[in-house]
């Protein structure tokens, strides 16, 4: 019996000083997101209503940790906040806005004019006929102003005009541009910078790496330049897949919107972990596609094979050391959401699919990839 006394008293000393021993040990100490980028850009992430309103607590602790500014992700839209010509819905986005100030973070909206999530009435009459230009300008000023002066002095920036220019360079043909021309675009500026003249004012688009739609661009902020209009950056969307954009092409188009002397951004930030359903590997992010699902086009049901990961992992670090290469003209990295299974991409443009494109995966856990980064020592 003594001797099992003695015994049990030395495994317990023995753990105390692998316990001291292990203490005394300086360890890897790990920083948040936004402590990893302090000082080089804003850390953001697009939160959905159930994260706004407090629903997702898991997921609203890792917001709140991580980063340092926010986006609307859908409930800014004209579809959500502006369902009917003479009515407005303000909860969920009063809601988002609230959550910001809360947490002290740079909250940003999105988006004021967008083709898609449209809601139905705002280019039609009565009668079901496209509106005259006038009427269309008129209902145009009445949204953002109304929009943009509720949250005055509290949204810092605005995603003006979404998703304007295709691939090839030219104009979308949405109804803003078949009713109004390109004239829609500066007017949007107009009315958001004297809705709110701090208010930072951006473009934003996805395939920002197409040679063609990155000229236009480019003319086209010279264009609102010209004219005297507000604009303080461009968002490139970054929706990238495993080889696209390339990276190069990437990188000439940090360059070339730089040069119009805008700041840049990655506002939408993730890294499609998927076959390409679109044909020559076209990359595109218009949410109007949809395909029916095939079991080919979706591999990794039970997780990312080590290769593919080591693919995954590349890509996610080459867009945030081209934003570290260019920070001083980085505003923003924002990823378009916080963990893997809320990804819009798990169902576009192939619903049922099972994606891994963020930086938390489906447990919530910060990816090993993001170590780089944030891996310091004490």
């Amino acid at each position: 019996m003594r001797k099992q006394r003695f015994t049990f008293q030395y495994i317990i000393l023995a753990a105390a000083l692998l316990l001291t021993s292990a203490c005394s040990t300086p360890q890897p100490a790990e920083k948040t997101l936004k402590e990893a980028f302090d000082g080089k850009f804003l850390m953001g992430c697009a939160i959905n209503v159930d994260q706004s309103s407090g629903r997702d607590v898991v997921a609203d602790s890792l917001i709140v940790r991580h980063f340092n500014s926010i986006v609307a992700e859908n409930c800014m839209k004209c579809e959500k906040i502006h369902p009917l010509e003479n009515e407005y819905f303000w909860d969920d986005a009063d809601q988002f806005v609230q959550f910001g100030e809360k947490n002290n973070m740079v909250i940003i909206g999105h988006c004021l004019l967008w083709h898609s999530q449209c809601a139905p009435w705002f280019f039609h009459d009565e009668k079901g006929n496209l509106v005259s230009a006038d009427v269309l300008k008129q209902r145009i000023r009445d949204h953002i102003t109304t929009i943009v002066t509720r949250y005055k002095g509290r949204v810092r920036g605005w995603d003006v005009v979404n998703e304007a220019i295709m691939d090839d360079g030219t104009y979308r043909d949405s109804y803003f541009y078949q009713i109004l021309g390109e004239e829609f675009i500066p007017f949007a500026f107009e009315c958001a910078h004297a809705a709110d003249p701090d208010a930072e004012l951006y473009l934003n688009d996805y395939s920002m790496a197409k040679p063609g739609k990155r000229e236009a661009y480019v003319k086209l902020i010279g264009q609102l330049q010209e004219k005297g209009l507000h604009i303080d950056a461009i968002g490139i969307q970054a929706h990238a897949g495993m080889d696209y954009p390339d990276m190069n092409d990437m990188e000439q188009t940090i360059q070339a919107y730089i040069g119009t002397g805008i700041d840049v951004m990655f506002t939408e930030l993730d890294i499609n972990a998927l076959p390409n359903v679109f044909e020559n590997g076209n990359e595109n992010a218009a949410v109007e596609e949809r395909f029916e699902y095939e079991q080919r086009m979706n591999p990794y049901v039970n997780g990312m094979p080590a290769d593919s990961l080591q693919v995954w992992n590349s890509r996610v670090q080459g867009m945030f050391d081209l934003a570290l290469k260019y920070h001083e003209h980085f505003r923003r990295v924002c990823m378009w959401g916080l963990c893997d299974q809320q990804s819009w991409l798990n169902d576009w443009p192939m619903p049922g699919r099972t994606n891994y494109p963020l930086l938390f995966d489906r447990n919530y856990r910060l990816k090993p990839v993001m170590q780089k980064y944030t891996m310091t020592a004490h």
